[in-house]
């Protein structure tokens, strides 16, 4: 069965709606609770770049989140979270959201992107082990679950340590 899924930049109305995808997809309230922090942070939050999916029927089934991060001095944005129900995964919602979330931060001219995740899922979008790189972060983390990539091509990925919006915690 082949679904499509709205994706849209998230409203204030939404947020009720992000919070209960988070609850429902992650074992604990910790997402949740990132995302709301992230959301009063203006130096880390771009509304444009909050996206949520709707089914047929308007109800918001997941979403994705870029918030302004950097590598070493070089501005980017982490890709976290991205949250589907549990009942809409393995539809293509997640990757519908990944995609409109890299093409919406590429026509901001944004040129570099990490996300800490799944080293099977994330490569198909052109993400790439990030040690590659030069590009590290300070607290534990498998090596092949930090990776990264380009928007521009004429941006090379820089390299460094990843610094997350205070709301991150690290």
């Amino acid at each position: 069965m082949t679904h499509t899924w709205l994706v849209r930049a998230e409203t204030g109305t939404d947020a009720a709606a992000v919070r209960g995808v988070d609850l429902a997809a992650f074992p604990t309230s910790e997402e949740a609770d990132l995302v709301a922090a992230l959301r009063a942070d203006p130096g880390a939050w771009f509304g444009d770049l909050a996206l949520v999916a709707e089914d047929a029927r308007g109800v918001v089934v997941g979403h994705a989140v870029l918030t302004r991060c950097h590598i070493g001095a070089a501005p980017a944005l982490a890709l976290a979270p991205v949250a589907v129900l549990p009942d809409h995964q393995d539809q293509g919602v997640g990757t519908a959201l990944v995609r409109a979330a890299l093409a919406a931060a590429a026509e901001r001219g944004e040129h570099h992107v990490v996300v800490l995740g799944h080293p099977s899922y994330y490569p198909r979008f052109g993400f790439f082990r990030a040690s590659a790189y030069g590009i590290r972060v300070n607290f534990d983390v498998p090596d092949e679950a930090l990776m990264a990539l380009t928007l521009d091509p004429a941006h090379p990925l820089p390299s460094g340590t990843v610094r997350y919006a205070a709301p991150f915690g690290v």
